[in-house]
Order: structure tokens, then C-alpha cells, then sequence
């Protein structure tokens, strides 16, 4: 059924015949910046970190545009020490810094500004539980020596650890100097970096928002993978990140080879410890991953595919506001299965796809129709809300729907200029729609005829025409579940040369379990004793539900090491499904939320008190 009109269905008859003219700076609720009236255009960060205190201390400059003479300079704090602001000549200027924060944005700051005030200073302090940084104690690392720190920025957090117009349609340039404890290493996500005897000097030239400046601080090592890549990590995993990310090089080749340069200088990886609350983050330059992708057979890298790709899209051109947020990730997505693709081939590459809408597929059952549409409406709230598999899955399904349509070799040309013509730029929906009638859709009216653009991007839910993805592979993985099902015992079944994506695709499969057909699985595949991440969550989920308890402990240890949302969110949920599981699910938690990043523990604070009414 199709939609009613809408702003979408109006913009593609209409800008065929004339392009869009945009406002650069369309409004975010979730920024007090006035960036259309004085926008900073470059920052300087002068940082030194205090690891007793769990406190940055500092000062930023900001380089400033001004387009209205008598406006103030408003930048997004949250929870910051502000001491003051001075301009370029040393001389005072009024700060305006809202007593009451506004539960969602922060404070607002606003500096009054002189006439002839080019730069601002504004020196500040963070406080130690700032959120966008996490201070890891020395027993939280792999080494378990050193204290660490990072930083995650995404989505309106920067603002947390930096006075500054924090909205992703604000793209600046940069540089910093970071001091830290002697025998602790800062590392930026920068394009330069530069040891000097007042610290470590860091410059990014490119411009960027403001959620993409990240720093992370502790034990550190690296070790090159080629001559522009390089892994960093804590010295007793470096081995393991460097002999597991030894494709990084392909992978950056493929993805230049299908949709142009890359235009970052560097790709290097930063293996942080198991808190990080996301499975990577696309920094530029140094894309922060999470330790839980080091299986020890390559068969998770697919999250790196996944980050360099953002270098495309999401770093390169940039949603504009959250709620455009599927022009990062939907486009990343279909990037990250095509060089899924050319590394490591069709199959592996099908598979991935799969089981990405098969965790739709589950997800969409339990998500507001609200919350299904691509360009999802986020005013009033946390834009975290929206980064569910939707803007993904959903988002790369659309690509491949017009692949199917139009023909690859197309669609790879019409992502190529996309790319190109809006190379460091923040774009909307809008500007996509524009760009995609003009480009594509109008080239072939006989394909676009197949799509219904309006329904893809505002509708609820997976358009009836999204593109299966199937693989020779799961149906061998599926006639082994067949066999299960009609009385084979597992230590009979066939899994020769079973890869993840197959055990993710059979431990799905199983459906509902006794604890005593769990405990016959657990003896024939030892899912209790794997080193993968990936699997073991998806064993320790089943065995919540089929309360099987041979997995206790391993379940404890798993949820007070492991931070990453993707992983304890499911973990948790399957306690709280069951009758018995709030005090186990609060047990644990009372434990293991100290452990996790403030991102993490936002989605698990809301989940136990809901469950807890």
C-alpha cells in the first residue's frame, strides 16, 4: 500500500525542474548553536589530563565566521567549568552560561563579542564524570598497569569534554596539545601527530563535525599494517590486532577502487579496552574498535570494512542533523558489504547481509512504527533513540533496491559523484532527494517507475520490494537445523568448516530450547568456551531464555568485562523477560555498571527502571 503524499513526494516533482537551494545551517534541536549568525570555523585544543581527578584541564580557541555583527558566539556545554572567555588580544568578554541545564542539550554558553573579536578563548575544566569520557582503572585494561581514556563523541557528547557548537552540521577544522602522565600514550583523531618536549601535538585539516574529534590516552603500541595503516593497542594484544587486521590495506584499496580516494591521509586502528560501548567508531584517521572483533580467524572484520567505509560516508559527507542519520550509516552499510565483497567474496558478503536483516526483521517487531522510518523524527529526544538497525539495515536495503533497479555499475558511478560533489559537506534527506531524482531516477523513469522513493524513506517498517539476500551457505546450515529438528543428535550433525556467520545463522535458528537439548549443545560445539564475541552472545541470549544454567558464571564475567551495547543490551533484556530475572538482571548490573560508558548506561538505566515499575 502505498503512502499519502508527503514533503518527500512533493520534492520529487518538483526538483527535477529546479534544484533545491538549502540553508548551510538547518535547524538541530539537538544543538543550542546559532552557527547561521557566528559559527566557528577552526578549533585549538590545549589540554592537560589528570588521571587522579578523572579530569581535563584547559582552555579552546575557536576561529570565528561572524554574519550577524551584534550576535553572541553560542557554543553546547554539558557539565563543563567554564573560567572564563577572552578574545584574541588577551582582553575579557562576557559569559552568559544558562544556570539550569536543559535535560537533553546541556548548557547553553553564549560569549558577547566586541566589534573586532576574530578568536575566543574559553578556558574550562571537565568534570570527572563527564560523559562522552570514560577513565578506565589499570584493572580494567588488558595490561592492567596503566589507568586509560577515551573519548566517545557520538552523538551530542563532545560537548561534555569541549566548549563548542556541537552539531554535526558545524564542520570544523582542528589541532590540539594534550599532556599526560609520563608512560602514557595520547592518541587523536587526526591527520598529523607530532611528539614535542610540551606534549603531544595533534592537526586534522580536514573539515569535520564536531562529534568526529576524539582522543584516547594509556599503554599504547602500534604496529604498521602498510605504509598508511597502522594498529595501535595495549602491548599484550598488539600481536593478536595486528595478525587479525591484516587486510586493513585491502580493504581501504577495495572501497578506493569502487568509489574513489581516499582523503584522510592515514587509516589506523585503535583497539581499545572491552568498555568501549560501541563495536567501532569511524574517528577519522583512527577509527576506535572495540576488542570483541578479535575472534583469532579474521571472521569479524567486517566491522573495520564497516568504519573505513564511514571515510565515504558519514566522515566524507555528513548527516547534517540525527535525523538524517541513515545517510551515515545506511550508506556505510552497503559500502561496508562491498568490500566485504571484493576481500573476501560473494558468499561471505551475502551472508553478512543476512543475518544484518534478519536482526531487522527481529527488531522491527518490537520497535514504534515511528521509529521504522529512515528520516525519523528525533525533536525532544536522545538522538541515541534513533540508532537502532533502521537507519543500517533499512538504509542499506534501499541502496540495493536501486542496485537492482538500475544495475550496479550505475549506482556505483551515482554514489561516486555523491561523494565527490559533496565531499566535506553536511547534507540532509532533502538534499539526497534532490540529488538522487536529478542524477538517477530521472536518467531511467522506466526503473524509477519500480520505486517508491516516498514510501523507502518516510514509511514504517521493510517496503514489500526490499532485495533478499540469500546464501548458498546457510542452506547447508539449514538442512543441519532440519536434521536437529527430526531427531539427529547435535554431535551427528555436519558442521565441517562452519564459519561465524553460519553458527550465528544456526544458534537463530534454534528457536526454543529445554535446558537439557542446550546442555547436549553445549557438549558437542563448547558455545560456553568461545573466544567470539559474537557467538557467545548469541548462546548466552538463548540460554537466558531457555534457563539453562550451565552458563552462569560465563554469562557474570561476560557482562562485567564487556561494555559494548550491541552485546549487553540483548543480555539484559533476555533477564528481564523473564519471572525471575529482574533481581538477577539488577544484581549483576549494580556490579558491571560502573564498568560501562555512560552511552551504555543510559539504554540499561531506562531498561531496569522500566522493568522495575
Amino acid at each position: 500500500m502505498r503512502h499519502s503524499p508527503s514533503l518527500l513526494t512533493a520534492l520529487l516533482a518538483a526538483c527535477s525542474a529546479a534544484p533545491r537551494v538549502e540553508m548551510p545551517f538547518p535547524a538541530d534541536p539537538h544543538s543550542f548553536a546559532e552557527p547561521q549568525r557566528v559559527r566557528s570555523r577552526h578549533v585549538e585544543l590545549d589540554l592537560a589530563l589528570d588521571f587522579g581527578t578523572k579530569v581535563a584541564r584547559g582552555h579552546v580557541w575557536h576561529d570565528l565566521e561572524r554574519t550577524d555583527a551584534t550576535a553572541p558566539f553560542v557554543v553546547d556545554t554539558d557539565g563543563l567549568a567554564i573560567g572564563g572567555a577572552f578574545d584574541q588580544d588577551g582582553r575579557p568578554l562576557f559569559v552568559d552560561l544558562a544556570s539550569l541545564p536543559d535535560p537533553l542539550r546541556g548548557q547553553r554558553l553564549a560569549v558577547r563579542l566586541r566589534a573586532d573579536t576574530e578568536r575566543v578563548r574559553i578556558d574550562y575544566s571537565t568534570a570527572p564524570d563527564a560523559e562522552a569520557m570514560q577513565w578506565l582503572a589499570p584493572e580494567q585494561t588488558d595490561g592492567g598497569k596503566q589507568p586509560f581514556l577515551f573519548t566517545q563523541g557520538q552523538a551530542i557528547l563532545t560537548r561534555s569534554w569541549i566548549p563548542l557548537q556541537d552539531s554535526p552540521s558545524v564542520r570544523v577544522t582542528w589541532q590540539a596539545r594534550i599532556q599526560s602522565p609520563a608512560g602514557l600514550v595520547p592518541l587523536m583523531s587526526a591527520m598529523r601527530r607530532e611528539e614535542r618536549a610540551d606534549g603531544v601535538h595533534f592537526a586534522m585539516d580536514r573539515a569535520v563535525p564536531p562529534y568526529l574529534i576524539a582522543l584516547a590516552c594509556g599503554d599504547l603500541a602500534s604496529r604498521p599494517l602498510s605504509d598508511r595503516c597502522a594498529v595501535w593497542a595495549e602491548p599484550s594484544m598488539l600481536d593478536l590486532a595486528a595478525s587479525e587486521l591484516a587486510d586493513t590495506e585491502a580493504m581501504v584499496a577495495a572501497c578506493e577502487g569502487l568509489f574513489g580516494p581516499y582523503r584522510w591521509g592515514r587509516y589506523d586502528v585503535l583497539v581499545l579496552p572491552p568498555s568501549f560501548p560501541f563495536g567501532g567508531m569511524e574517528n577519522p584517521c583512527l577509527t576506535f574498535a572495540t576488542p570483541t572483533i578479535l575472534a583469532g580467524d579474521k571472521s569479524l572484520v567486517s566491522l573495520i570494512a564497516h568504519e573505513l567505509a564511514h571515510s565515504w560516508s558519514g566522515n566524507l559527507v555528513t548527516n547534517a542533523t540525527w535525523r538524517d542519520f541513515w545517510l551515515n550509516e545506511g550508506f556505510t552499510v552497503y559500502l561496508e558489504h562491498r568490500i566485504m565483497e571484493r576481500v573476501f567474496g560473494r558468499d561471505r558478503a551475502a551472508m553478512e547481509t543476512n543475518l544484518g536483516m534478519q536482526e531487522l526483521a527481529d527488531e522491527l517487531r518490537s520497535l514504534p512504527e515511528a521509529d521504522q522510518r529512515l528520516h525519523i523524527d528525533l525533536a525532544g529526544r536522545n538522538p541515541d533513540d534513533g540508532m537502532t538497525g533502521v537507519p543500517y539495515q533499512k538504509g542499506a536495503a534501499f541502496l540495493r533496491r536501486l542496485e537492482q533497479l538500475f544495475g550496479r555499475e550505475r549506482v556505483d558511478a551515482f554514489l561516486r559523484r555523491w561523494f565527490d560533489e559533496h565531499a566535506f559537506r553536511s547534507v540532509t534527506t532533502a538534499t539526497f532527494v534532490d540529488w538522487l531524482q536529478r542524477e538517477l531516477l530521472a536518467q531511467d523513469p522506466a526503473a524509477a517507475a519500480d520505486i517508491d522513493v516516498t514510501r523507502w524513506i518516510e514509511g514504517a517498517g521493510l517496503p514489500a520490494d526490499a532485495p533478499a539476500a540469500d546464501s548458498a551457505l546457510f542452506a547447508a546450515v539449514d538442512a543441519q537445523l532440519a536434521a536437529l529438528r527430526s531427531g539427529t543428535a547435535p554431535d551427528r550433525l555436519d558442521v565441517t568448516g562452519w564459519v561465524t556467520q553460519q553458527w550465528l545463522r544456526f544458534l537463530h535458528g534454534l528457536g526454543d530450547c529445554t535446558p537439557e537439548r542446550m546442555g547436549e549443545l553445549d557438549g558437542a560445539f563448547q558455545f560456553t568456551r568461545t573466544g567470539n564475541s559474537e557467538i557467545l552472545c548469541a548462546w548466552l541470549a538463548l540460554s537466558i531464555r531457555a534457563d539453562y544454567r550451565g552458563t552462569d558464571r560465563r554469562l557474570d564475567l561476560f557482562l562485567l568485562t564487556v561494555g559494548r551495547r550491541k552485546f549487553v543490551k540483548p543480555l539484559y533484556e533476555a533477564m528481564l523477560a523473564r519471572p525471575d530475572g529482574l533481581a538477577r538482571a539488577k544484581a549483576i548490573y549494580s556490579k558491571a555498571r560502573p564498568r560501562y560508558h555512560a552511552v551504555t548506561q543510559r539504554t540499561l538505566d531506562a531498561m531496569i527502571a522500566a522493568a522495575d515499575r
